[in-house]
């Protein structure tokens, strides 16, 4: 069992900053870019279109990693297509994927369309770590709890919450859901409605690992944290 003590002065090694709103353009992943390196983060995200931008700026910084985004935001493209976008991914230089499983099929109970969809492309992710996106916003709690077990059965690293599209956030709740159904099985990544370090750290204490958090909220985070660092100086 980890140890639930946060480093707050290394905090960035646990966040995943993202520009994947519609209408993220090259000033906001150039920003993008600024933060992940003040911050020394984990990850970069942005949307497709602008992920070999992201990757080339931080060349010189081979300890940020550049995740590459399938399917964003619904999950419901065929997985052909979700195969492919993965592929072209990883060879722009992505060394994560974040993956929005079909969401629909999870509701209607076609789980064995889920299962095959996300192991197609962790297949084609040859050992890159692929996170699920399960968009719980959508989802019933048993809902989540098959997601999330589906999404370890096909080989996910991270079982995620959401994609920060949906009209409602990740609660801590949601996250103790998650542990409790996969155990010690996958790590989990918290997305959408982490907007302040108390959040956070209580996330972190119900088992999650890693934090998607947009760029315009990921900076006074992680200057909420460096306070706490010299605080416990």
């Amino acid at each position: 069992m980890k140890s639930k003590k946060i480093d707050y002065a290394n905090l960035g090694r646990m966040i995943d900053v993202s520009t994947v709103q519609t209408f993220c353009g090259k000033a906001e992943n150039d920003l993008l870019v600024d933060i992940v390196r003040k911050y020394n983060c984990v990850c970069a995200s942005p949307m497709p279109c602008f992920t070999k931008y992201v990757i080339d700026k931080l060349k010189d910084r081979p300890d940020i990693v550049t995740t590459g985004v399938v399917a964003f935001p619904a999950g419901a493209e065929d997985t052909f297509i979700k195969v492919a976008t993965a592929k072209d991914m990883i060879s722009l230089g992505c060394e994560e994927l974040d993956m929005v499983i079909n969401v629909g099929a999870l509701k209607c109970g076609m789980y064995q369309v889920v299962e095959d969809d996300i192991r197609a492309v962790v297949d084609a992710a040859c050992g890159v770590p692929v996170k699920t996106i399960l968009e719980i916003c959508y989802l019933t709690d048993d809902e989540i709890k098959r997601g999330a077990e589906i999404g370890v059965k096909a080989g996910a690293t991270f079982i995620k919450t959401g994609t920060g599209w949906g009209p409602n956030p990740t609660t801590v709740d949601t996250i103790r859901l998650i542990r409790s159904t996969i155990g010690d099985a996958a790590y989990i990544k918290a997305a959408g409605g982490v907007r302040t370090l108390n959040t956070l750290v209580e996330m972190f204490e119900a088992g999650c690992d890693r934090f998607g958090i947009g760029y315009r909220t990921a900076p006074a985070i992680l200057e909420d944290a460096m306070k706490r660092a010299e605080a416990q100086v």
